[in-house]
């Protein structure tokens, strides 16, 4: 519901109606009242205020029931903050806290790839420079576990294509992970080159071409992108950015 806050303020904020995007934005953080500094994680509020008790925050793994969470446990919710990031990362105690404890969701198997909350878990290393790296490991170590061509090759329910959106996005190399934003974080592709054709009814340019320069075999980090040409010194692109570039390229490493 803080996600569709945001979304809802950015909509607000595009019709000229300021106040209401404040509002909503404001109320977008609203998260941070759950936040436990105790267990470092998301914990549910009971009525009177405190914090509910019991507490295990690796509650509601393989969907066993959970008070306050659905489908999931506290880990795999915590880190659903894709509107504030940056916030997220105070609350914890700054950009190493934030990076170690989520890449500990990573090397401990909290992580779930078959559920939504934390798909884009992967993608939030590179809100942080010099961890973009990150992304684009675990980016391709989640398809080469989770997504084969044999009949269980996808890692859980589809939702309507949920999975099969996520790995195809990872594998041309750009992932929306946050909603309400047209923007995009860009990671490793996995194809040589992907050509998207583009309705001519929204858009100016025929097409997306996408290129990436291997310059060793098995390599899988990012070097440099090169935009129309240019050099693009970002992680993060946004839709007007891609649909106007005509020619996205990677150069691995």
């Amino acid at each position: 519901y803080y996600i569709a806050d945001f979304a809802l303020s950015r909509f607000a904020a595009a019709l000229g109606k300021k106040k209401d995007a404040e509002m909503f934005y404001k109320r977008s953080l609203g998260y941070k009242h759950y936040y436990s500094k105790e267990f470092g994680t998301f914990r549910p509020i009971l009525p009177d205020g405190t914090f509910y008790s019991p507490f295990n925050p690796r509650q509601g793994e393989n969907f066993e029931p959970n008070p306050g969470f659905h489908e999931g446990s506290s880990w795999n919710y915590t880190f659903y903050i894709p509107h504030d990031v940056y916030g997220l990362a105070k609350l914890m105690g700054g950009k190493k806290p934030f990076i170690d404890k989520l890449q500990m969701v990573f090397d401990e198997g909290l992580y779930d790839p078959a559920n939504e909350p934390d798909i884009a878990y992967a993608h939030l290393f590179s809100y942080f420079k010099g961890e973009e790296w990150r992304t684009q490991k675990e980016t391709q170590r989640l398809l080469d576990k989770y997504f084969t061509t044999k009949p269980d090759g996808i890692p859980g329910n589809d939702d309507t294509g949920t999975m099969s959106s996520w790995a195809i996005f990872n594998m041309i190399g750009f992932y929306p992970d946050c909603p309400g934003l047209p923007e995009y974080t860009l990671t490793t592709p996995v194809f040589n080159k992907v050509t998207i054709r583009l309705d001519p009814k929204w858009y100016k340019e025929n097409e997306l071409v996408i290129e990436t320069n291997r310059t060793q075999p098995g390599a899988l980090y990012i070097d440099k992108v090169l935009l129309n040409g240019k050099k693009f010194n970002k992680y993060h692109i946004t839709h007007d950015e891609l649909v106007h570039g005509k020619y996205l390229k990677f150069d691995l490493k």
